[in-house]
């Protein structure tokens, strides 16, 4: 798909197609799949050794769960679903860089907090962004 680049955001929402609820909801579903995949691997790691620590396993599973999605997205521009759906995140005012890690986390929490609410708010504007998006002005684009 053949998008044209835009230096104003305004321009670009006439400009750009961006990824709607399917292709959101399908990155989040392969997203949630891996997440499920790498906590099970974390469990047998963990498992195998003796007598490790309670905190240390939360920890662990905190750090998968919770930094999984902003660091693919910092470093990335989007996590393992966003790119095999080919879509990425990137910063509303500069749609050629990623979003930093602090903006990636707190973009994270909302979403996380407030779950299917911000993704079906997607269709209510013409950037298609999600509630999280639109709190840390980022933008989903088609790659």
């Amino acid at each position: 798909m053949e998008s044209q680049k835009s230096t104003s955001p305004e321009e670009s929402s006439n400009e750009t197609d961006y990824p709607g609820i399917a292709y959101r909801a399908k990155a989040a579903s392969i997203d949630g799949i891996l997440l499920i995949v790498f906590l099970a691997l974390l469990n047998s790691i963990i498992s195998s050794f003796n007598r490790v620590p309670d905190g240390f396993k939360i920890a662990g599973f905190l750090f998968v769960f919770v930094f999984y999605d902003p660091l693919f997205t910092c470093f990335t521009g989007g996590t393992i679903g966003h790119k095999l759906m080919g879509i990425r995140v990137k910063k509303l005012n500069n749609e050629e860089s990623n979003i930093n890690f602090f903006v990636a986390v707190i973009r994270f929490l909302i979403k996380a907090f407030l779950g299917w609410i911000s993704l079906l708010s997607v269709n209510m504007n013409p950037k298609k962004q999600a509630l999280h998006d639109q709190f840390v002005r980022s933008i989903v684009l088609f790659k």
